[in-house]
């Protein structure tokens, strides 16, 4: 990464500062709230990183974290850390082993992004940030939901990448790519080039070159579309959660659920809170739940007996009540050696 020496080079437009201070409003409060930026050099977060100096000035922070897998992350975090100190932009480099496994995936992509975000989590806590800012955009959500959709998600799934999440906000999630360049090779920043980015042995990289040749995809239209999957799975969530209160019993490490006339979606996502009530580790596959609930719903349709284990929790029909099934939900007798 290469930059100009006086930081007043660094100042993008004053129009787009604007504009990103009204996306970063619409997520945070920029006049009160300090900011952890995650910047690893590419050109999307070099972008972050100058739109954010300029609009919060000594509010905003920086982090660049190196997984330890490439040997040249170092010294591009180095690079970032140059960049920073030409801004007057505090700046730390977070390293840390790499996770053997994150929950029931051993996926490089999927270690690395949980030490990512643990890392900058702790540290954003150290320096008292309120929010973590990452550069993913508007290109990234239309990889996002056409990978999604090829692997079959549902609503969850298709709500894509959301604007915020815990500590995590994504204020160029409205942005292109090409933008982003753009206003990073008119500061006279060379950025980095990750090269993951092409390599083929990743699915986002595959399609990104197939989507280079796909001129009439509108990826803001398609974040359009995200937004109202993610509104719908607001929705959604809003409305289990009211129906849990009448239909499902959470007791110590047991559950009930009253199964009567709920839609199938609004059943799977009953059966997978008094699965998580049971055995808070649980991370079952979506097919799994939805065979599990299929077998709920054949039970309340045909009086079937049901009786299954799924990860940690055994799931039996107890019951009939006036109009349906009540199943309960609890821990599984120990597995037998040998």
């Amino acid at each position: 990464m290469t930059a100009p020496a006086a930081s007043n080079a660094l100042t993008p437009d004053p129009a787009l500062v604007a504009r990103f201070r009204a996306d970063l409003a619409a997520l945070c409060d920029p006049e009160r709230e300090r900011v952890l930026l995650a910047v690893s050099g590419g050109a999307d977060s070099t972008a972050l990183l100058l739109l954010a100096h300029a609009a919060l000035g000594g509010r905003c922070h920086a982090a660049t974290v190196d997984h330890g897998l490439r040997p040249e992350a170092a010294g591009e975090a180095a690079a970032v850390a140059r960049l920073c100190a030409t801004l007057g932009v505090a700046h730390a480099t977070l390293a840390a082993p790499m996770p053997a496994r994150v929950r029931r995936t051993a996926n490089l992509s999927a270690r690395a992004r949980a030490l990512r975000y643990r890392l900058l989590e702790d540290h954003a806590r150290t320096i008292g940030a309120h929010r973590i800012a990452t550069a993913h955009h508007a290109d990234d959500q239309l990889e996002t939901l056409i990978m999604r959709l090829n692997r079959g998600s549902g609503v969850t799934g298709l709500a894509g990448i959301r604007p915020a999440g815990g500590m995590t906000i994504r204020p160029l999630l409205g942005w292109r790519r090409a933008e982003l360049a753009t206003l990073v090779a008119r500061a006279g920043i060379a950025a980095i080039e990750d090269p993951s980015n092409v390599d083929d042995r990743f699915d986002r990289a595959r399609l990104r070159k197939v989507l280079a040749d796909a001129g009439w995809l509108d990826a803001d239209q398609w974040r359009r579309s995200a937004a109202a999957l993610g509104d719908a799975e607001a929705a959604l969530e809003w409305a289990t959660r009211d129906v849990a209160q009448r239909c499902c019993m959470l007791d110590g490490d047991r559950a009930t659920l009253n199964v009567d006339d709920q839609p199938a979606e609004l059943l799977r996502r009953l059966v997978l809170r008094c699965l998580v009530h049971v055995d808070p580790a649980a991370d079952p596959r979506g097919s799994q739940v939805a065979r599990l609930t299929a077998a709920i719903a054949a039970a309340r349709e045909n009086g079937a007996d049901l009786r299954a284990t799924l990860g940690n929790v055994l799931i039996e029909r107890v019951d009939d009540h006036a109009s349906g099934v009540t199943i309960a939900f609890a821990p599984a007798p120990p597995r037998r050696s040998g």
